[in-house]
């Protein structure tokens, strides 16, 4: 069995031979003590040096790990927000596919409700050809029909009673209008500034006049066919005149009754409030 012989021991034992009385002088004794010691410093500085390597390694392998780290880390992150962003992108492409498709809803309903109204005016006209174009006017204005009769084809001055000839076109429009829902009726009084006369039974002024016109308005309308919740009578008094109450022409241009059609509009609306 062989035991391991450290080099320690190994350099004594030659030092020892080589030192041993009568085998060499004082001299080469001295020599070889000397290049021991060197060889002594030189391996120690190598161990020094060895373990400042070593540490030099370590510190820049932890340095690298903490590098690769938090690299890694970025890279997570930097993944995590391109998938955020990319869910956001799927999300806003979406909302704008339903936003165009809304879009689409509602260019479409525009161009129906065009359509209706020029058709609601064209039937209007048709129904009330053969009345003077003085008393009696069929406009479109605003996306309405504004039908506009004169004091003169319906009312005697100051009076709240329609005439026959004003019977007549009030009866062929709400022929016209008849079973028609979708559309509103507005019934608006005119007057123009001269004040009524003083003790005109159940009247104060221009108000109770255009008011009451257009609420009789109204009662012909509807007993001719038309639902009453489709007609709303109102009265504008003098305050919304066509012209200038400076002559007596203009006068009578503002002593009018205006009937607006409007069709209704709850699908569109509807589609807004998507938007």
């Amino acid at each position: 069995m062989h035991l391991p012989v450290s080099r320690g021991l190994v350099a004594a034992s030659l030092l020892a031979a080589l030192v041993a009385p009568g085998c060499v002088s004082q001299k080469k004794y001295t020599a070889l003590q000397q290049q021991n010691a060197d060889l002594t410093k030189s391996r120690d500085q190598l161990q020094v040096e060895k373990t400042a390597l070593q540490q030099d390694k370590a510190r820049t392998e932890e340095e690298l790990r903490q590098r690769l780290a938090s690299r890694s880390q970025q890279v997570n992150q930097l993944n995590q927000n391109l998938s955020g962003a990319e869910a956001q992108n799927a999300q806003l492409s979406t909302d704008l596919k339903d936003r165009e498709q809304r879009l689409a809803e509602l260019q479409k309903k525009l161009v129906e409700k065009d359509q209706a109204v020029q058709a609601l005016r064209k039937r209007v006209a048709d129904a009330l050809l053969g009345f003077n174009a003085q008393d009696l006017q069929v406009n479109l204005r605003n996306g309405k029909v504004y039908v506009s009769l004169s004091e003169q084809l319906l009312f005697k001055s100051g009076s709240t009673k329609v005439d026959p000839r004003g019977q007549e076109a009030l009866r062929k429009l709400a022929a016209a209008l008849k079973g028609n829902q979708d559309v509103n009726v507005l019934v608006e009084g005119h007057t123009d500034n001269v004040p009524i006369a003083r003790g005109t039974a159940g009247m104060k002024d221009n108000w109770d006049l255009s008011v009451l016109r257009a609420t009789e308005i109204t009662r012909i309308l509807t007993e001719a066919g038309m639902a009453p919740g489709q007609v709303t009578p109102s009265g504008r008094s003098e305050y919304m005149p066509v012209a200038q109450n400076d002559s007596p022409q203009n006068k009578a241009l503002n002593r009018r009754t205006e009937i607006i059609l409007t069709p209704k509009l709850d699908e569109l609306f509807q589609i807004l409030e998507q938007n």
